[in-house]
């Protein structure tokens, strides 16, 4: 039994099935180019179009690099990094390819709500107007970074980044809503009573973790040198919805609150900020001890919006300076977020 793989693939072919171990390694990219682990001589695939990885827990993870013509899971496209389990079918290009894993590890449930309730009964509220935040995050000059790499070593650093700041996400209390192409969207839903001030003390730490992992993503692949981010977080009302089904919920908020979160993130490159956030988001901590020297107020014209939108924005710098003044221990807090099943203003 020790020589059997924990996992491997078996690909659909003309002449009968391939069979691909997964071993040697913890993660296997998927293309038409050579320099692909996995090669597959399919028109319709991109020459760097997916990857599989293996996280440390046993769990291994799908994640599509954004190519032309897609990927699916059971039938479904694949537009975020889903968890593989025992006898999945993946659909890439016109190839057939069945996932399978011994002693599968089920991918662990989390709640977009940060509460104690039960996924079971998050699934049941389909559409909930519902106080949330927003978090958007970006890696910077992603354009320039993509003219001066291999693409190979491009889709693996930035499949790497994309788990670990999932991870990141996850550990304080969300999940990732979207990725969208160099960008990331989570959303942490408050109960009817709002976030306090620890609650947002949280979302603030997460966006810190963040730009660490970021900034050492270089010691883990020859990149040039350090990523950087942008980050914009918002606080407002929003529709939640579940587009999923009870194994595998698919959360997603839509509404203004989401739409000003991107443009925040966009205004921290015109105004050399590398956090903004929106007016009703620092009112939450602008009671607490010297907020107003750590973010400052600026007052811009963002796109979509006919009126200049006042935001809060700082450096990751004074962030961690805040941070240490209100926790200098560095823990991890958590709040009492709640899932509510219906809110109102």
């Amino acid at each position: 039994m020790s020589n059997i793989p924990a996992a491997y693939l078996l690909i659909s072919t003309p002449t009968g099935e391939q069979y691909i171990p997964l071993v040697g390694g913890s993660s296997w990219s998927i293309g038409r180019a050579d320099r692909n682990g996995i090669v597959l001589a399919d028109r319709w695939v991109s020459r760097h179009h997916a990857m599989i990885q293996r996280l440390d827990t046993g769990e291994y993870y799908f994640i599509d690099f954004g190519s032309r013509n897609g990927s699916f899971l059971r039938g479904r496209r694949v537009s975020i990094p889903v968890a593989l389990q025992d006898g999945d079918q993946l659909t890439i290009g016109e190839t057939q390819i069945t996932f399978h894993v011994r002693n599968s590890v089920p991918p662990t449930p989390v709640s977009p709500a940060l509460g104690r309730e039960s996924d079971d009964h998050a699934t049941e509220v389909l559409h909930v107007r519902c106080l949330i935040s927003v978090l958007v995050v970006d890696i910077r000059e992603y354009s320039l970074l993509a003219r001066q790499l291999d693409e190979a070593l491009l889709a693996q650093a930035i499949g790497s980044w994309f788990r670990q700041v999932g991870e990141i996400i996850q550990r304080f209390g969300s999940r990732v809503d979207k990725y969208i192409g160099d960008a990331v969207m989570a959303v942490w839903i408050h109960g009817a009573q709002g976030p306090s001030q620890n609650d947002m003390l949280r979302l603030l730490r997460t966006v810190w973790a963040i730009d660490k992992t970021t900034a050492n993503l270089h010691y883990q692949h020859p990149l040039p040198g350090p990523l950087r981010v942008g980050v914009g977080l918002n606080t407002g009302y929003a529709m939640v919805g579940n587009s999923g089904s009870g194994e595998r919920p698919e959360y997603t908020a839509i509404g203004d609150t989401v739409n000003l979160a991107f443009r925040l993130e966009a205004a921290t490159r015109s105004l050399g900020l590398d956090l903004a956030m929106g007016q009703s988001t620092f009112s939450y901590i602008q009671d607490m001890d010297q907020a107003r020297e750590f973010f400052a107020p600026y007052t811009t014209t963002l796109k979509g919006y006919d009126e200049p939108v006042t935001l809060w924005g700082t450096s990751f710098n004074n962030l961690r300076l805040f941070l240490q003044l209100h926790n200098p221990e560095g823990g991890t807090r958590s709040g009492t977020f709640t899932f509510p099943t219906g809110t109102s203003d």
